[in-house]
């Protein structure tokens, strides 16, 4: 069974607020295997009333506790988080938690701690856009660097690995860049990492690319708008042939380059350290003619699977002959090279135009089926929009 009240805008602050909607999830409680409460408000009364209902959810999966401590004091989300993540320590099929867009702050994130510590279970943690700072995000890597240990003393047959961590736009910083890669290393088995916008540089992205390094299967990596420059870029030139399963790798705006020089984790990729990567982004990240030339030269050796590189807002010359090599090869696969922005947005208004032709097949039909139906009587039309609300409330069992 899922549950799902996301995007409703309740403001639930007490056990008598969210008493009707439990009561909607009680009676199959031990079906229940998502919950979705997104887009919700939920004070600490409501939160502790959940939590003793969800103790009683055997069978949860995905708890999905994203955008629900909108307008609240500093003095209510500790108490309520507390209350939510304690209630999933002993869940044994877990596999994804989503705690995005919680104005936690450093103040507010050791409630997590007994969770991201102790449950061996959860295969996906999203923490974006939270406000940790460096010493919140220590505290959170930390707690995935016992985790670990936890795990590792179950036996392999009936281990459950983490296989994706999301942490970006956090003020993470190179405070906390080291407890990162401690925790990275420790669990070995990610496939995807996305952490931009944290304000990591060198020293910290050089510390992040050694303990993902020892994450062999390593799928996707985002790190954009943090900093590599060049220790970080000869870190992960270094790191690049560890992960031989690499489709997916974001470093726009990551100062790739200080003066135009090529960087080296360009020029690794050029050999072969992952062939079967997909999509390249590069975007912003002050590159000349020297690295068009790089890539171009490997586009049909090495970079074979490559079907999309983001480049704009670089230094290249457009008439550049690598470019048109570039944008030639990628065409023929199927891709596409984004020079300009201006590429960009058509590529934006062609999506657009997508959905606006699937969207005008449907508002087709619906005229249709209005001009057919213009004679129903007013208490007709009230029961639909009263089954529309309803229908907002989602309780769907599988």
């Amino acid at each position: 069974m899922n549950y799902s009240i996301e995007g409703l805008g309740l403001k639930l602050n007490t056990r008598e607020d969210i008493a009707p909607y439990l009561h909607q999830i009680e009676p199959n409680i031990s079906h229940l295997e998502e919950i979705h409460l997104c887009g919700n408000t939920i004070g600490v009364g409501a939160a502790q009333a959940l939590a003793e209902v969800l103790k009683k959810a055997s069978a949860i999966r995905v708890a999905d506790f994203a955008d629900i401590f909108t307008g609240r004091l500093i003095t209510e989300i500790p108490i309520a988080l507390s209350a939510l993540c304690d209630s999933l320590i002993d869940k044994e099929h877990l596999v994804e938690v989503n705690l995005s867009d919680n104005a936690f702050g450093g103040r507010s994130v050791d409630p997590i701690v007994p969770f991201l510590s102790k449950n061996p279970s959860f295969q996906i943690f999203r923490l974006n856009n939270n406000g940790l700072g460096p010493e919140g995000g220590t505290v959170i890597a930390d707690a995935l660097r016992d985790n670990a240990a936890v795990r590792r003393a179950i036996p392999a047959e009936k281990r459950s690995n983490l296989r994706i961590l999301v942490c970006g736009r956090n003020r993470l910083e190179d405070g906390s860049a080291s407890a990162w890669a401690e925790a990275f290393a420790a669990h070995g088995t990610l496939v995807e990492v996305r952490m931009p916008q944290n304000g990591i540089r060198m020293a910290g992205s050089a510390a992040l690319a050694e303990g993902l390094a020892k994450n062999a299967g390593l799928e996707l990596l985002d790190l954009q708008d943090n900093t590599l420059s060049q220790p970080g870029d000869q870190a992960f030139a270094h790191a690049l042939p560890s992960w031989p399963d690499l489709h997916t790798l974001n470093f726009s705006d990551c100062v790739l380059s200080e003066e135009g020089e090529i960087p080296q984790v360009i020029e690794a990729l050029a050999k072969g350290s992952n062939p079967r990567l997909r999509t390249l982004q590069l975007q912003n990240d002050n590159l000349e003619n020297g690295t068009v030339a790089v890539l171009a030269h490997a586009i049909g050796t090495h970079l074979k699977a490559v079907t999309r590189i983001e480049f704009q807002e670089n230094d290249a010359e457009e008439d550049d002959a690598g470019i048109e090599t570039l944008r030639e090869n990628l065409i023929v696969r199927g891709g596409k090279f984004l020079f300009s922005d201006d590429e960009e947005d058509e590529e934006e208004d062609e999506e657009d135009e997508l959905q606006d032709a699937e969207e005008g097949d449907v508002s087709t039909e619906f005229l249709d089926f209005a001009e057919a139906t213009e004679g129903e009587d007013d208490a007709d039309q009230e029961a639909d929009q009263l089954a529309n609300l309803l229908d907002k409330v989602s309780l769907t069992t599988s």
